[in-house]
């Protein structure tokens, strides 16, 4: 039974690729060869890992924010990725929201950020992060994914806005989950 009453949809098997439930490419991929097929696959099954491991859920759908390529119900959301074109070891990750005017599209895509970081499986040096255009507010978004990759947003690091100091974790842990230095500890969700 779904989080919502009703029934769960028929998921796509996560080993395959169906091209009509996941979104075009945006803007941040124009230009770069797009993983499909086996390559997205692989790449995908390394981002389920990284969110399972560091609680990137959608609160909405009730699931690991990686299951929404596989829904059905919302075939033009979800991540696509690409190769850096002068760069292999760099990828680069586009997640389109399930709307335009998400609530949870900027929360998400920094915890898809910060796990794909914190992870090094995935065999990539760097992975950035964007998301779709089509999201309401995606320049602001994208730019703090922008400051957070550089290193230039991360909390206690000087260079940090109100907004990223907003959202340092209270508890003392910074974003790979390492306590600071008076030794205090709490959650290591990504967000």
């Amino acid at each position: 039974m779904s989080f919502l009453g009703g029934s769960e949809p028929e998921f796509d098997d996560e080993n395959e690729f169906v091209s009509e439930h996941v979104p075009k490419p945006g803007a941040f991929l124009a230009d770069r060869d797009v993983l499909a097929g086996e390559d997205h696959v692989a790449v995908h099954r390394h981002a389920a890992d990284a969110f399972e491991e560091h609680g990137v859920y959608d609160a909405t759908f009730g699931y690991n924010l990686a299951r929404l390529n596989l829904d059905p119900r919302h075939p033009d959301a979800g991540f696509r990725y690409a190769e850096e074109a002068d760069d292999p070891t760099t990828l680069r990750a586009e997640f389109t929201p399930t709307t335009a005017f998400c609530p949870q599209a900027e929360p998400l895509a920094v915890g898809a950020f910060r796990a794909f970081d914190a992870v090094a499986d995935h065999g990539y040096d760097l992975v950035r992060v964007r998301v779709d255009p089509s999201l309401n507010g995606s320049e602001a978004v994208n730019d703090r994914l922008e400051r957070l990759e550089s290193g230039d947003g991360e909390v206690g690091d000087g260079g940090a806005s109100d907004d990223d100091r907003a959202d340092a974790d209270p508890a003392g842990v910074d974003r790979t989950g390492a306590q600071d230095d008076d030794g205090a500890g709490g959650p290591t969700t990504p967000f």
